[in-house]
């Protein structure tokens, strides 16, 4: 195994962006929104050693209701360029940092995932309990996601992070 990043919806290579906060080394996986995702499920099904899990701005939906999601997904298949451009602007606020560097086409499954996953208790429960680490880092600002909600869940499992507005995107 080796560093292992998983990007967020709509992005790709953007690991750069947490380099001051990133653990690189061969025991800790790590990923961003959509990719926090990923990081988590892999982590899951990993039978090699896992140190350290790392969530940055982790999906967090579980406050948004089916109304709202709908009409997310709604959106994207109407045009998705523009909903893509519109979330890029968004995952960066309240920082001007420009983000199309990063944009790689998502796709209407992977919006419907990451809108509609559910962080399971048991299942952080069960990585805790195999002796993995948990770390969440959450913008003071997120405009995707309720940080403080997301603070709430996960507090119980992870050590939470508040990242402060300082040209990061969280």
């Amino acid at each position: 195994m080796s560093f292992r990043y998983f990007s967020g919806f709509c992005l790709e290579n953007e690991s750069e962006l947490f380099s001051e906060y990133l653990i690189r080394n061969d025991f800790t996986i790590t990923g961003f929104s959509y990719g926090a995702i990923k990081a988590f499920e892999y982590a899951l099904k990993s039978t090699k050693r896992v140190d350290t899990l790392q969530l940055f701005s982790p999906a967090f939906f579980h406050n948004f209701d089916k109304k709202e999601k709908r009409l997310q997904l709604m959106f994207f298949k109407k045009n998705s360029s523009d909903y893509m451009e519109t979330f890029l602007k968004n995952i960066a606020y309240p920082s001007n940092m420009k983000m199309y560097n990063y944009l790689k086409a998502g796709t209407y499954e992977e919006l419907d995932e990451l809108l509609n996953y559910t962080w399971d208790k048991e299942k952080l429960e069960m990585l805790l309990q195999r002796g993995i680490k948990i770390e969440v880092y959450l913008g003071a600002k997120d405009k995707i996601i309720d940080a403080n909600s997301a603070k709430e869940f996960f507090k119980e499992f992870a050590t939470v992070y508040y990242i402060k507005d300082k040209g990061h995107i969280l």
